[in-house]
């Protein structure tokens, strides 16, 4: 149930009345604008009379939501979520990228990745150190030694670090990362997501490699419901009938979202397509489309890597994709 307070409620007011929803058993999300002050309940509303509510003389309008995701809801908090990590932020109109290479192989390689990538205008820097593979005789990260490869790269570059976690026993080792991916494998296991709703870090959440946008909301919901709202969700495709590449990317997610929730939404291109020569052109469209920032594959030598190397751009292909995306952001007044 969304309550909006009329103009001229106190704090002292609305603190007061915050407290008599909390005292009956409701979480209460408060979303303060400009001119509006909004009041979320959470819980089982189904009982309450909307018009007994509307009585209060501080309430203005009272409505039920339909949607099953409250915190994540626009009706919940109409204005979009800004996103900070470090000094870049997602959700605030700017297109930040994220880059680097699937999977920390060496030291080396990681701090090599990290200077191309931010030279040519990469926020953040992605790398694997925990690895979900389908197979399980493939590379599955240098685990704790590529967190700490990851971290001589921040100190390197002073880039923040974006990278996944696979199970809450791995969280010890995070201390120094930035942002915690949850991956599509990981999309639905709430366990996971109710923990890290305790953490405070930014959560960058990847769509589920068969999840309907609604059930990426769900997820979603878990992590702010846990009381962390610094969620950014993460389109990567979807599997479909058909296999001319990795996954089917829907970048139609980019205005739905934007219309039916105040959280960032980022673009993959790389896991989408699975193909190197695609990758700029779903990374255009994705612009295009008004996302609010891309996470690509980034490798010095894409041959020989270790992991998903066939959909990895060399540092010079991403340098040249990252002199075009810009342009195509100024279509929409934006900036990369």
């Amino acid at each position: 149930m969304i309550i909006t307070l009329k103009h001229g409620t106190s704090d002292q007011q609305m603190n007061e009345f915050i407290d008599s929803w909390k005292q009956k058993g409701f979480g209460v999300h408060v979303s303060k604008g400009e001119n509006l002050t909004i009041l979320g309940l959470l819980g089982d509303t189904s009982s309450l009379d909307t018009e007994m509510v509307s009585a209060n003389p501080f309430v203005d309008t009272v409505q039920r939501v339909s949607a099953p995701y409250k915190m994540a809801s626009r009706t919940f908090h109409p204005e979009n979520s800004v996103i900070k990590v470090g000094n870049t932020s997602f959700g605030n109109g700017e297109i930040p990228v994220i880059a680097g290479p699937c999977s920390v192989e060496t030291e080396e390689q990681v701090i090599s990745i990290a200077k191309d990538v931010k030279a040519a205008g990469a926020k953040l820097l992605r790398g694997g150190a925990f690895k979900p593979r389908t197979s399980p005789y493939s590379f599955q990260g240098l685990g704790e030694k590529g967190l700490q490869f990851l971290v001589s790269a921040k100190k390197e570059t002073g880039l923040p670090i974006v990278t996944e976690l696979m199970d809450i026993r791995q969280l010890k080792y995070f201390d120094d990362v930035d942002v915690i991916q949850i991956g599509a494998r990981n999309m639905q296991n709430f366990d996971l997501l109710k923990e890290m709703g305790k953490t405070g870090k930014p959560i960058l959440l990847k769509r589920g490699m068969a999840a309907t946008v609604k059930e990426l909301l769900m997820s979603a919901e878990y992590i702010m419901a846990s009381g962390n709202e610094n969620v950014i969700l993460c389109e990567r495709g979807v599997r479909t009938f058909d296999n001319y590449t990795r996954n089917c990317l829907d970048v139609s997610i980019v205005p739905y979202l934007h219309k039916v929730s105040h959280l960032p939404i980022i673009i993959d291109p790389s896991h989408a397509c699975g193909q190197r020569w695609m990758v700029p052109e779903l990374a255009k469209a994705a612009v295009a489309c008004n996302t609010d920032g891309l996470i690509i594959e980034v490798h010095n030598n894409p041959e020989k890597a270790l992991c998903d190397g066939e959909q990895s751009l060399h540092p010079t292909e991403f340098a040249q994709l990252m002199k075009v995306l810009p342009q195509i952001a100024a279509i929409n007044g934006r900036n990369v």
